[in-house]
């Protein structure tokens, strides 16, 4: 049992030491900043992309740094997750992207602002959060159940970036993902690898009332999906 003046002195002191503790914390906070948040990495491009997220409060659907509305996808790791292609062409025209499905607003960027909202967007997945979001697993994001039993060349690991990052947005593979196009499953055994090289570079070309839009994939993009999709087949094939 504390007598009075003990106990006076035991909360004068803790409330010292702990004030000093907090004070500290405070002060290690302020100085890692800079190195956390990547700050001599801040282009012009970025902030004028970070000015031009708060103008077109695109924090009333989306979160990011953990802040926001959350109608809309998360973005404090967006380019990480799906690559400055996907992002750009979202930006430039939402509903090309999701024909009748997104319900994003076409803000009609120029071509320098949806340069800088990517540039922004781009800094934002740098930064050191301790871990906060997790750092998007793309292959689990892909098929969180896959296995090892099919085609080498459907293995995890193999599968390339943008199709990891572009495609599964509306294509599912061994049941995860998208809706709004076919599965991929089997795509190699009903379509060979010239038709879909031709399909990426234009599919309404082939076929006009697709709801595919023709992405900004490059010669080197179309060329590593087609492979890839080619070798999609079934298991006794």
């Amino acid at each position: 049992m504390l007598s009075k003046s003990q106990a006076k002195a035991f909360f004068l002191i803790g409330t010292t030491v702990f004030t000093l503790i907090f004070v500290g914390l405070t002060i290690d906070t302020f100085r890692r900043i800079p190195a956390q948040t990547n700050a001599a990495q801040l282009s012009e491009s970025a902030i004028r992309g970070k000015h031009l997220f708060d103008k077109s409060n695109c924090m009333g659907c989306h979160t990011i740094l953990g802040e926001g509305a959350y109608y809309a996808p998360e973005l404090t790791k967006v380019f990480q997750r799906r690559g400055e292609t996907f992002i750009k062409a979202m930006l430039k025209n939402p509903e090309a992207m999701y024909p009748g499905q997104r319900k994003m607003t076409n803000y009609h960027f120029s071509d320098q602002e949806i340069n800088d909202l990517t540039a922004f967007l781009q800094w934002v997945g740098t930064m050191d959060l301790n871990g906060f979001p997790p750092e998007p697993d793309l292959v689990r994001t892909v098929s969180p159940t896959a296995t090892m039993e099919k085609d080498v060349l459907v293995k995890n690991n193999d599968r390339p970036q943008v199709f990891n990052q572009m495609c599964i947005a509306c294509h599912s593979l061994d049941g995860q993902g998208g809706t709004v196009g076919p599965a991929l499953d089997n795509i190699g055994s009903s379509r060979d690898i010239n038709f879909i090289k031709s399909w990426l570079k234009d599919p309404m070309a082939i076929k006009a009332d697709s709801k595919m839009p023709k992405l900004p994939l490059s010669e080197e993009d179309i060329t590593e999906l087609a492979a890839f999709l080619s070798n999609l087949k079934g298991m006794n094939e």
